[in-house]
């Protein structure tokens, strides 16, 4: 999923975010803001259908979506100012590894959406095609890159066989301009924009090749402790959705357009590809699961870049104990 990402201290950002109250009573519900890490986007259907259709509402909630960076919502979260976000796998090691008390309680996409991009023509194809090529992405950090490292790790190529160029997030324009001969970015973002500009482009997925612990919800081990319930209420509202949302895109779509103003004049086909290709990431049976070895896969990788330098125990850092049994 495409996501903003800011490299930053967690922990800064929990001194520079301004203080406001987790929930406050709404009539019945408890009114909370849900950090997302990102714009509104096709890709949130799920949570748009979960409020759209009542389910939030039957489980005690009224959301307000806020579309803040992605460390925001961690460190919001871990400083219980708010019980929820929308964050991914590697921010939850992160934010552990620093002490923060935070926990994946229900994984949304099963695996990273990360992958290498490249025109057909270059001859890349397979990720051995890498060496020696200029590749561009957002930065060195995030998603992204620890996608990538997770790929050359897989096989055996060192990071300095490859150029590595930060553009930020213009890795569509790179591409198409030849600026690059490689991007990393999303299955369900950058190739759809590019085949839908006219070009044949050669898709290699990090999932193909190794599983990593992907996008979910988390919450804090304060909210688990006194409040488990409320979390267990939460988890099944977004599973409602998540089932709605894969069971009938169509009507997800269109429950979409009410959140997100940018597809009035969006390419119709070209969202729709987006949500169908999101889809298949978040399918699952049961869904909502994690699953061990891509936890052990992440905090791997972000042991090896040297991201995290302390011991970190991933079975703090995920739980399945709040799915529907």
């Amino acid at each position: 999923m495409a996501k903003r990402t800011c490299p930053v201290l967690i922990l800064l950002a929990i001194l520079l975010t301004a203080c406001q109250p987790a929930a406050v009573e709404s009539g019945d519900l408890m009114k909370i803001r849900l950090p997302m890490g990102f714009i509104p986007n096709i890709q949130y259907a799920p949570f748009y259908v979960a409020v759209e259709r009542g389910y939030f509402a039957d489980a005690g909630f009224e959301i307000e979506f806020d579309y803040s960076f992605e460390t925001d919502g961690v460190a919001l979260t871990a400083a219980g100012e708010v019980p929820f976000a929308i964050v991914s796998a590697e921010q939850v090691l992160l934010a552990r590894a620093q002490g923060l008390p935070v926990v994946y309680v229900a994984a949304w996409y099963q695996d990273t959406p990360v992958a290498v991009v490249a025109k057909s023509e270059s001859g890349i194809a397979a990720p051995q095609d890498l060496v020696g090529r200029r590749i561009g992405l957002p930065g060195l950090f995030g998603a992204s890159y620890i996608g990538l490292r997770a790929l050359l790790a897989e096989f055996d190529i060192p990071e300095n066989e490859v150029t590595l160029d930060s553009i930020g997030f213009n890795q569509v324009q790179a591409l198409a301009a030849d600026q690059e001969e490689a991007i990393v970015g999303y299955v369900n973002n950058e190739p759809i924009q590019l085949s839908a500009k006219g070009y044949d482009v050669n898709v290699i997925r990090i999932a193909d090749h190794v599983s990593l612990a992907a996008n979910g919800i988390i919450t804090n081990e304060t909210t688990i402790r006194e409040n488990p319930e409320q979390v267990r209420a939460f988890v099944a509202a977004f599973l409602r959705g998540l089932t709605d949302a894969i069971a009938d895109p169509e009507s997800a779509y269109e429950i979409s357009r009410t959140y997100v103003e940018t597809l009035a004049d969006a390419n119709e086909a070209v969202e729709k590809e987006v949500l169908a290709l999101s889809i298949e990431y978040w399918e699952a049976d049961p869904l909502g699961q994690s699953h061990p070895e891509a936890w052990e896969n992440m905090l791997a990788i972000l042991n090896e870049m040297e991201l995290i330098t302390v011991p970190v125990d991933i079975n703090q850092a995920y739980t399945n104990e709040f799915l529907p049994e």
